[in-house]
C-alpha cells in the first residue's frame, strides 16, 4: 500500500519546483550581478582553473551571502545538464511562481495558458513573458527541451516579469498537453488559414494557446493535439506575425 508523502518531504519539492539552472560564465555572472535575481546556490568545478570571472562570481557571492559548492565535472554536468556548454559553472536561481503542470491545475478551476513548441529565440521568449505577464494570462508552459530557456538575456527581455507570473516547467510538451486536455483543457494552434477569428471565438474555461517555432509554426505532433485552430486577421498581404506579437495579442484579447 503507497504511503502519502510527507510534508517535509512536499515542502522540498515544492521549493525545488521553483529552482531553475542557468549555466556559463557570461550568463552566471550576469544573474549574480541583478540584485533583483533571487539565487538559491552558486555550482563551480573543482577542476576550474583560478581565472578573474571566477574570482568575480565567488566575490558576488560572499556580498550576497550565496552558499557556493564544489563539484567534480561529471556531477557538474549533472547539475547543468550541459557538460559542453556550462565552462565549470552553473546557477540556481528561485522563480517564486514556479509550479509543475498537477500543481498548477489543482490551483486552478479555469485558466489561461499559452503553451511553447519549439520557441529558439532568448529575446522573443523573454518578449512573450513580458506580454503574458501584462495580460489576462495565467501561466506560460515552457517545456526543458526544443525551446530556449530562461537565461540572463530572457530576463532582461521580460524586463523582470519573468518573476511575477507562473511559469510551467514541463520534460515534455507532449505529455503536459496531454494532462490538460484530460483535466478538460482545450488546445489551440494558430493559422493563417483557419477559418475562425480569434477575437469572434467562444473559448471555454480552460485554454491553452500553443504557439509553434519562429520558423516552421507547432509541430505536427503537437498540432495533431490540437482540437481546434483560430487565425489573426491581417491586411495588405501580410502572412505572419512574430511569435511574441501574437502572444501579445492573445494576452489582450478580452
Amino acid at each position: 500500500m503507497k504511503t502519502s508523502d510527507s510534508q517535509a518531504y512536499q515542502d522540498k519539492k515544492a521549493f525545488f519546483d521553483k529552482i531553475l539552472t542557468i549555466y556559463g560564465r557570461n550568463a552566471v555572472l550576469e544573474a549574480l550581478q541583478d540584485e533583483t535575481i533571487e539565487i538559491h546556490k552558486l555550482h563551480l568545478s573543482g577542476s576550474n582553473k583560478a581565472a578573474p570571472v571566477l574570482s568575480r562570481m565567488l566575490s558576488l557571492a560572499k556580498e550576497r551571502d550565496i552558499e557556493v559548492a564544489y563539484h567534480d565535472k561529471q556531477t557538474l554536468s549533472r547539475i547543468s545538464k550541459n557538460a559542453k556548454q556550462d565552462q565549470g559553472v552553473a546557477l540556481d536561481i528561485i522563480l517564486p511562481h514556479a509550479a509543475d503542470i498537477e500543481t498548477f491545475m489543482a490551483e486552478k478551476d479555469a485558466y489561461r495558458v499559452i503553451a511553447l513548441d519549439g520557441i529558439t529565440n532568448p529575446q522573443n521568449l523573454g518578449m512573450i513573458i513580458r506580454s503574458c505577464a501584462a495580460g489576462q494570462i495565467d501561466a506560460v508552459l515552457i517545456p526543458s527541451k526544443g525551446n530556449a530557456q530562461i537565461s540572463p538575456l530572457v530576463i532582461k527581455a521580460s524586463a523582470g516579469t519573468l518573476f511575477k507570473l507562473p511559469i510551467l516547467k514541463a520534460p515534455n510538451l507532449k505529455r503536459a498537453l496531454e494532462s490538460m486536455k484530460e483535466q478538460g483543457a482545450t488546445l489551440y494552434t494558430l493559422a493563417s488559414d483557419a477559418p475562425r477569428n480569434y477575437r469572434e471565438t467562444d473559448y471555454p474555461a480552460s485554454t491553452v494557446f500553443v504557439l509553434g517555432n519562429e520558423s516552421s509554426g507547432v509541430s505536427l505532433e503537437i498540432r495533431a493535439l490540437c482540437e481546434s485552430s483560430i487565425s489573426i486577421p491581417m491586411q495588405r498581404g501580410v502572412e505572419s506575425l512574430n511569435v511574441a506579437v501574437t502572444a501579445a495579442l492573445l494576452a489582450f484579447m478580452v
